[in-house]
């Protein structure tokens, strides 16, 4: 799939495209909760394990998505590089031994307990990065806003978080045909020029997709003023999905699992799994 269409919702005949928006937004904040509070790495895995199996439920296919998981894990590598440069010892704090594998110099080593840290550091964005995904690519903006709204949520902000999710697809979609009428004035952005043209021709189209966002939301503005909005405290939707049985059982055993992962986590008193010790 072209960049244009990542990050946006895709249609899909899946469990995951049928729960109720409210539900999937319950679902990522318990999760992401429970994964970043943990640095117990059975939780972690656990929650990876099912993340994936989440995934292959919602039928969305890997080459889909595979551009934004190859740029979050290249900055995720640069984290756990950075982390090793201004504290390369973390792990020997927080584990409490040492275990050296070899050293660098006076200040860098490499030692077993870093690369454990290191190692938890990374499978806690591996766990909270797909459902992240699922929950950008699976709920259509429209009838997110309506669950809001059917819980409580003011219709204003609920309208705006629709927006918000709409407005992914439509810079994207900006974006490629900016960069479009850029390459056919001359602009090379493919890959094979180098990387220092490829950013100055990216920073020529920033310009224009800028003055192009403010153009659509003063444009969208005015609409909503002219039509009114806001003048009335309720407001109907027309793409209102009620909470079905199924949206039940999913709040429930996210919940539990949420209370399981969170005792497992702090039962011996501290989030950190430690397999240094006995």
């Amino acid at each position: 799939m072209s960049a244009v269409k990542m990050l946006s919702y895709i249609k899909r005949d899946s469990p995951v495209h049928h729960l109720n928006g409210v539900t999937k937004l319950i679902t990522f904040l318990a999760w992401t909760i429970v994964c970043m509070l943990s640095y117990d790495t059975r939780v972690l895995l656990a929650a990876m394990v099912l993340s994936i199996v989440i995934f292959r439920l919602a039928k969305i296919h890997l080459k889909e998505v595979g551009f934004v998981l190859a740029f979050i894990f290249f900055f995720l590598l640069l984290n756990d590089a950075a982390i090793y440069v201004f504290s390369p010892e973390e792990g020997v704090k927080i584990y409490g031994t040492r275990h050296l594998i070899f050293q660098i110099s006076d200040r860098y080593t490499l030692t077993q307990e870093q690369l454990f840290y290191l190692f938890n550091v990374t499978l806690k964005y591996l766990t909270v990065v797909p459902i992240a995904l699922l929950f950008l690519l699976t709920t259509d903006p429209s009838e997110f806003a309506a669950s809001l709204t059917g819980i409580g949520v003011p219709y204003r902000i609920s309208y705006a978080v629709s927006i918000t999710l709409r407005y992914i697809a439509d810079i994207q979609t900006d974006f490629h045909n900016i960069s479009q009428a850029q390459q056919a004035r001359g602009v090379d952005l493919s890959k094979k020029t180098g990387l220092k043209k490829r950013i100055s021709g990216i920073s020529i189209i920033a310009v224009p997709l800028i003055f192009s966002s403010l153009d659509r939301i003063d444009l969208i503005s005015n609409a909503m003023d002219l039509r009114g909005f806001g003048k009335k405290e309720k407001r109907t939707w027309y793409r209102a999905r009620p909470f079905q049985v199924m949206d039940y059982c999913v709040i429930g055993s996210v919940l539990f699992l949420s209370i399981i992962g969170l005792f497992i986590t702090f039962s011996d008193g501290q989030r950190f799994f430690n397999p240094f010790l006995g």
